[in-house]
């Protein structure tokens, strides 16, 4: 059975689902199941493979197993951010469900379990995660911020930031009027990002700037001299 590799970037369109299952039988069924329902599909056999799936895509949901080769499912499940993963595991020990709902777990399902059911958890688990998406977006001009997903985008297309970049392009965007002081922006992205000083504050966003303008052809933020930065018009 072929699966498609092709992953939803825009909340439009065909989801993609990620299945982390080593048992061939129910994995099989499952992707069966869901090309039905007009979903892609990918899939993984181990927990190390799984991870290295996840370095270069993005699907829009997980089924994760816990009974892996390798890395077990409890062991990749804290690795995997900002997607929503539904457990699918035969361990139906309601302290083992409560366990991982709290380590980040969206949802769980007990094997055997009825195809119905699994496709109404996913369909819930999508809706939830477009709603999240669709708050935790951020705009200005031609900037994108997708905070649920940690990407960046200007004019339409993806801008790699670090993770210093990224924490004081959320803050301007979320104060998109105002300068923000120096010292403000050091105190609000020292949690995310506890690497960056004063002295290194401003080669930070000189690096954020020629990114940006790179791709869009925009010069976004302006240096106010003597207090700090600024989104410009």
């Amino acid at each position: 059975m072929t699966a498609s590799d092709s992953v939803s970037e825009d909340g439009f369109g065909l989801k993609t689902i990620l299945i982390i299952d080593d048992d061939m039988h129910i994995g099989n069924m499952t992707e069966e199941v869901l090309l039905r329902e007009g979903y892609h599909v990918l899939r993984a056999y181990s927990g190390t493979e799984a991870l290295l799936l996840l370095s270069g895509q993005k699907p829009d949901l997980v089924l994760l197993d816990l009974m892996l080769p390798g890395l077990s499912g409890e062991e990749v499940l804290p690795k995997i951010k900002g997607i929503p993963v539904i457990v699918v595991s035969a361990k139906a020990d309601v302290n083992d469900k409560v366990e991982l709902l709290l380590g980040g777990a969206a949802d769980y399902i007990t094997k055997p379990f009825h195809t119905k059911e699994l496709l109404a958890r996913i369909a819930v688990q999508l809706r939830k995660a477009e709603t999240l998406c669709e708050a935790a977006c951020l705009t200005f001009g031609d900037i994108t911020l997708n905070a649920v997903m940690h990407q960046v985008a200007a004019g339409g297309k993806e801008v790699h930031l670090t993770r210093t970049e990224y924490a004081i392009l959320k803050l301007l965007l979320k104060n998109p009027q105002q300068v923000i002081t120096k010292s403000v922006l050091l105190d609000r992205i020292s949690e995310d990002t506890p690497d960056c000083t004063e002295s290194s504050l401003k080669i930070h966003v000189s690096n954020l700037r020629k990114k940006i303008k790179e791709v869009c052809g925009k010069d976004y933020i302006e240096a106010v001299w003597g207090i700090g930065f600024k989104l410009r018009e």
